[in-house]
């Protein structure tokens, strides 16, 4: 990679995430009927769901012989960012997944695909299709995008370098040197990396409207027989409510709502000490659970499914 002079796009906002896994039908069951997504289609062991946002899909389910991160999905403003994307992709020296073009996926959607500094795949795109949500009540605790991604890197400096430099992101805080959080917008943080042994998918955050979905959703999934293994609580980067679950595939998703909202011309990177009251400010969950930590630790996960 040479020397990146601007970044390649505006990133407008985190758009889904597909995740790769040998129990894709039964994850896909647990995100509709427990978690509260809709499915818009579903193909030859492909799932896309979406919640109650713009976003077409916000999840995309498909079989895989093991769990690892299909893409990560940004939006941008047109096609002329995205086309603008991949000529900058191309004098950075990074190379091209996919070229320019309609994407084959539901939605489609008009995109380019490269991959990162740990070979996960990334999709820009524009002018994916609208789909309505059908509950008009807003009343019901589901999901309405996909919050953030917390991602175990094996370096952090590297990952922060690329994702600040290449994608344009900024970075919030830092929880000590071992996670930074990264926004595209007023949202606090969309990506976070975690420093860990191995680079794979730490977990996956869901945001509901308000805090009273939050609870009501786990209320819900208290019914479905499902407890959380962490939470609820409040965290203090992002000052932004939790509650940790893990869906058949052993994947950590995480119910969130009231990320702090940032204004770009006052706001100011911290490094918070990593404290039991710090991990929860509500003092109710505390620190992350042995069970948690293992789970989020995933497998390790070296990317490039699509050169195989």
């Amino acid at each position: 990679m040479t020397a990146q002079a601007a970044p390649i796009a505006r990133l407008r906002t985190l758009r889904s995430i597909a995740l790769r896994t040998p129990q894709a039908k039964q994850a896909a069951e647990f995100y509709t009927d427990a978690w509260g997504l809709e499915q818009v289609e579903s193909d030859n062991g492909v799932s896309w769901l979406r919640g109650t946002g713009e976003e077409h899909h916000i999840l995309e389910v498909r079989e895989a012989e093991g769990n690892a991160i299909g893409k990560i999905a940004f939006s941008v403003g047109g096609r002329r960012e995205v086309d603008e994307a991949a000529r900058r992709l191309t004098r950075a020296g990074i190379p091209l997944v996919a070229e320019p073009g309609i994407l084959d996926q539901a939605g489609q959607g008009y995109g380019v695909r490269f991959a990162d500094m740990e070979n996960r795949l990334i999709e820009i795109s524009a002018e994916v299709e609208a789909v309505v949500w059908k509950d008009a009540s807003g009343r019901a605790p589901i999901p309405r995008k996909l919050a953030h991604i917390v991602l175990n890197t094996v370096d952090i400096d590297a990952a922060a370098e690329f994702y600040t430099t290449v994608l344009g992101m900024r970075i919030s805080d830092w929880s000590e040197h071992q996670m930074a959080f990264l926004r595209v917008n007023n949202d606090h943080h969309v990506i976070a990396f975690n420093q860990a042994d191995w680079t794979s998918l730490n977990h996956v955050a869901y945001e509901l409207p308000s805090i009273d979905h939050f609870m009501r959703g786990i209320g819900r999934l208290k019914h479905h027989g499902i407890s959380p293994m962490w939470g609820p609580g409040r965290h203090g980067p992002g000052d932004n409510t939790f509650s940790y679950f893990t869906d058949p595939a052993g994947l950590v998703c995480e119910y969130t709502s009231e990320v702090r909202q940032i204004e770009e011309d006052s706001w100011i990177c911290r490094v918070w000490r990593r404290t039991p009251e710090l991990s929860d400010q509500w003092g109710f969950a505390g620190p992350p659970t042995a069970r948690a930590r293992s789970h989020m630790a995933g497998i390790p996960d070296a990317g490039g499914w699509w050169e195989q």
